[in-house]
């Protein structure tokens, strides 16, 4: 079986044995005679998964007891309108630090739902960066401060994170479960699944919960955190074999040792690739050192042509994946937690090659 290494930002790469147990089990779940995706979601088989999933996350992101951990569809996108939904009240104001392409996103879609302030604004500064915490200026009685955890397109990732008197809102569906966090310093965590969570399918929303207590009677039932947190995000039917499939990723995770043990190898491939980069005046980093990410790695060479070649050229080596984002360009290495060390090492040795043949 030929594998490549696949650096697409998402949908993304997942653990080779995932893909296995799940196509052992894709017929005949347990001997239960048919597809998991032809349970009922209501039934015991299908029960069971679901939970595991939930409890699985848990016990990775050592998630408090106020905190309620929901499935939900629609990806981070639907979370840009239901966050505001459901926690900006009649007369509030809510905080975005807008730091690349889905922050602004996640930003626009708030103003829908009611007034916001972008208390900083670094989307088209080069190279990329984030805002210095002691920058910031929340705004006193604000509704929540909301805030993009890893920027895919922009390549860049907050290595800390701002302490804040209102709920701190993240998106984290680029780097939920790569590195260690505390949850009790946010108030909502969402993240679409096709980074490192799973397929793409479900999103991953972790609330606490007397927030879901704020939303208004207006809002319909289906958009409410409080109706999936009392039906255990079975209000409606979930896409069970996704979350069958987080549930498996999940269970890998647990079994490298969960989110300290990934952290240490994703910090150790980020490094890796990182230093090559350093090492070179051929290729430029895109995001300053100190807000680099380690889950999206972005760098440009020195025309498009030469990016061009090099996305062919590493294709042709079984190294995919790696065009950057249409709204920049460039080249980006997505490295998520599935993600093998011995890639990154293909990728290198390629990336110097490539520069002997054409610097």
């Amino acid at each position: 079986m030929a594998r490549i290494y696949n650096f697409s930002a998402g949908p993304a790469v997942l653990p080779l044995e995932v893909l296995e147990q799940a196509q052992a089990e894709l017929v005949d779940y347990k001997g239960a005679g048919m597809s998991i995706m032809e349970m009922s979601h209501r039934g015991k088989e299908y029960e069971a998964v679901h939970n595991e999933a939930i409890e699985n996350i848990r016990k990775l992101l050592l998630i408090p007891d106020p905190y309620g951990v929901l499935f939900m569809t629609g990806g981070a996108t639907a979370q840009f309108a239901l966050v505001p939904m459901n926690l900006l009240g009649a007369g509030q104001t809510a905080d975005y630090i807008n730091t690349g392409a889905w922050a602004a996103k996640a930003a626009k879609e708030a103003k829908v739902v009611g007034p916001i302030n972008v208390i900083a604004n670094t989307e088209k500064d080069i190279p990329t960066r984030l805002p210095e915490l002691s920058a910031l200026r929340f705004t006193p009685g604000a509704a929540y401060a909301h805030l993009t955890s890893n920027e895919t397109i922009a390549g860049t990732q907050w290595p800390t994170f701002p302490a804040t008197e209102a709920p701190l809102v993240a998106d984290m569906s680029s780097d939920i479960l790569s590195r260690p966090i505390n949850v009790a310093q946010f108030g909502l965590i969402y993240a679409g699944a096709q980074k490192n969570l799973g397929p793409a399918g479900v999103t991953v929303v972790i609330i606490r919960k007397d927030l879901a207590e704020r939303v208004g009677e207006k809002t319909p039932h289906i958009f409410r955190y409080k109706t999936h947190l009392e039906e255990n995000s079975l209000h409606n039917t979930p896409p069970c074999y996704i979350i069958y499939m987080l549930a498996l990723c999940t269970r890998w995770l647990l079994k490298q040792g969960g989110v300290d043990a990934i952290a240490r190898i994703n910090r150790a491939k980020a490094a890796l690739l990182y230093a090559a980069l350093d090492a070179s005046g051929f290729y430029k980093p895109a995001a300053v050192r100190e807000h680099r990410s380690d889950m999206n790695v972005t760098f440009r060479l020195p025309t498009e042509a030469l990016e061009d070649q090099f996305v062919k050229e590493a294709a042709a080596r079984q190294l995919k994946g790696l065009k950057g984002h249409r709204s920049v360009g460039g080249i980006r290495a997505s490295i998520y937690n599935a993600f093998p060390t011995a890639g990154v090492e293909a990728l290198v040795a390629f990336m110097k090659d490539f520069e002997k043949r054409n610097g």
